[in-house]
């Protein structure tokens, strides 16, 4: 008995250091499974190799190795294939016990990333709280980019509730997210600026994001003055936020201010990004120096389709077109790869110029030699192509062939040509259709208004401007706007909010004199009011473009150029009696209207009257 005591002892003694030696092996081949899936993973670079993995580690028994399948997913996301990883981290025979807070992350940082499928990190967050999975401070911040991504305020303050509830709110990250998310959206502009100014410490992101959103939204002077007080703040701005801020420049056309914005890049040290380089040619397009822009484009080194693409359309833009043409072959020549954006700006320059014939030609080439398919903006610019050249039927023809469904902008693009060239009964009765497409957009009922009138049914006006009162809705009053030592005055007609104004209003009454004498005669068919002439001609001379000139006049040096920015197109009085001023008073005055720029000179227009 004692000896089969001892036998079973030792035999007990021997299962278990065979169990031990077992279990010790079984991990470290678990662990070294682990390390080559990881290492694999690490250096992996297309979807055939991800999908060999993907049965490597199926096979070593690694599908639920939480550490493996976070790094799949990551590699996924680096192969733009994130729903591949999704669908095997979420598959029924996932073990949801081992999912932790990393690999959530993960994943909704790769979905917040995409461009197609933002939503789908709201699924995979809404996912971690069913299986209690506890978010930490870098769920959120994703999260929010998503919703930014997706322009919801309302599911970003859904979410902003939770960053409450659990308490990651006074995370600097997670409050400069929140800023970015609210100010992508007008609904949440000011929500931004609350959170912003109530944060107790703030970072350079913190004023980036605020300043990007109010560029981005057009608010451009809030965005200029938010720079300024940075500045006072002490916050070195970097790249980011200088692209910001030339973009407002750009936006308000503020020459003065985007060049002092430009010496202060320089002086700062501010790296000098491809991106920067490019809003800086933006700028200087867009503030009516394409000189200067095409100077910044020849000194980069490196050059990008957004470098050529800046130039083209900021050539278009000043009527240049043959340039523009020229830039673009050039582009060609060069090898860089066209993309839709370029022939935009292309077919701009043709519009701008009405080479018409040119315009066709490289509508087609576009698809029949770069096999870009037509965008709407594409098939806009051809409907402005024939419009502006007065081809009022074939701009029809046009659109009624086009393959996909007319938006309303080329719709109130072939309105304009009818009321411009005389097509009058054919432009009522589209705005008649679009307003029973879009009741609620107050432009269509401007429009149809102004058919009416340049048609003297003084009657069918009045009862559209009724129903317009009636719907709460407003024409959009035209301004224009004008720099003046780094400070922008905005003038609208009839203005007289200016601390100038009985002195501008004089200078007005200077101009009309000078000007008539000069052989000015007043456009007053634009006045569509049943009014008499002489009223007609007092409402000419108050418009805004007008007053800024008169404004300028008054407080700039003789011989100083004039630049104005008008938010809406320049009408053709307006147009005459500019380059009667520019003449008169030997200024150069530089128009930027909604669509294009206006350089008068010495009784000239850059434009040849064609805009």
């Amino acid at each position: 008995m004692q000896f089969l005591s001892i036998k079973i002892k030792l035999t007990r003694s021997f299962n278990t250091a065979t169990l031990t030696n077992s279990l010790h092996y079984s991990e470290n081949n678990r662990r070294a499974a682990e390390q080559n899936c990881l290492s694999l993973l690490q250096t992996c670079n297309s979807l055939p190799k991800l999908t060999q993995i993907h049965a490597h580690f199926l096979k070593s028994g690694l599908q639920n190795n939480p550490l493996v399948l976070t790094k799949f997913s990551s590699t996924s996301s680096d192969l733009c294939v994130i729903d591949y990883a999704a669908s095997i981290v979420f598959s029924p025979d996932s073990n949801t016990h081992l999912y932790d807070t990393f690999l959530f992350n993960t994943i909704i940082r790769a979905y917040a990333q995409t461009n197609h499928a933002k939503h789908n990190a709201i699924s995979s967050y809404n996912l971690m709280l069913r299986y209690t999975v506890k978010p930490n401070k870098f769920t959120f911040p994703f999260l929010l980019k998503a919703c930014a991504g997706l322009l919801d305020l309302n599911l970003g303050k859904q979410v902003h509730g939770s960053v409450s509830k659990l308490g990651f709110d006074s995370d600097l990250y997670v409050q400069n997210t929140m800023v970015h998310m609210y100010s992508c959206g007008v609904g949440g502009i000011g929500i931004a600026r609350k959170l912003f100014d109530e944060m107790p410490k703030s970072n350079l992101v913190s004023w980036s994001a605020m300043i990007g959103g109010y560029a981005r939204l057009g608010m451009s002077n809030d965005a200029v003055g938010l720079f300024r007080k940075m500045q006072i703040s002490g916050v070195r701005p970097d790249e980011i936020t200088m692209v910001s801020v030339l973009s407002a420049c750009a936006d308000l056309g503020a020459l003065e201010l985007g060049k002092w914005v430009e010496s202060y890049i320089e002086r700062e040290g501010v790296a000098k990004t491809v991106e920067l380089c490019n809003a800086l040619i933006d700028m200087f397009a867009k503030c009516g120096d394409v000189d200067e822009a095409l100077r910044l484009f020849q000194k980069m080194d490196e050059k990008t389709i957004v470098s050529w693409t800046s130039v083209i359309v900021g050539l278009a833009m000043h009527g240049r077109s043959a340039e523009a043409v020229a830039f673009f072959e050039e582009m060609r020549r060069a090898g860089v790869a066209l993309d839709d954006v370029a022939f935009i700006g292309l077919l701009s320059a043709c519009s701008h110029s009405g080479m018409v014939e040119q315009g066709r030609h490289y509508f087609k080439t576009m698809m029949s030699e770069c096999s870009i398919a037509p965008k709407m903006e594409h098939y806009g610019c051809m409907v402005d192509l024939f419009s502006r050249a007065g081809r009022v039927k074939e701009a029809l023809e046009f659109v009624q062939e086009m393959p996909i469904e007319p938006n309303p902008i080329i719709w109130r693009t072939l309105i304009n040509a009818c009321h411009a060239h005389g097509e009058l009964e054919l432009g009522e009765s589209i705005t008649k259709r679009l307003i029973r497409d879009e009741p609620l957009h107050e432009s269509n009922y401007v429009l149809l208004s102004n058919i009416y009138a340049k048609m003297f049914h003084w009657e069918k006006k009045m009862k559209i401007r009724e129903v317009m009162g009636k719907r709460g809705m407003r024409k959009v009053p035209g301004s224009s706007m004008i720099e003046l030592d780094n400070e922008i005055y905005e003038f609208v007609a009839g203005d007289r909010t200016q601390d100038q104004y009985k002195e501008i209003y004089e200078m007005v009454d200077e101009m009309g004199r000078k000007m008539k004498k000069a052989g000015y005669v007043p456009t007053t068919s634009e006045v569509l009011l049943d009014i008499n002439e002489e009223d007609k001609e007092d409402a000419l001379n108050r418009h805004s473009e007008k007053l800024a000139i008169a404004f300028a006049l008054l407080n700039t040096t003789p011989g100083t150029p004039i630049r104005i920015v008008k938010n809406l197109r320049i009408c053709s009085d307006c147009h005459s009696a500019t380059k009667f001023i520019s003449k008169v008073y030997d200024r150069e005055i530089v128009v930027r209207d909604r669509r294009r720029f206006h350089h008068f000179r010495d009784g000239l227009c850059s434009c040849k009257d064609f805009w």
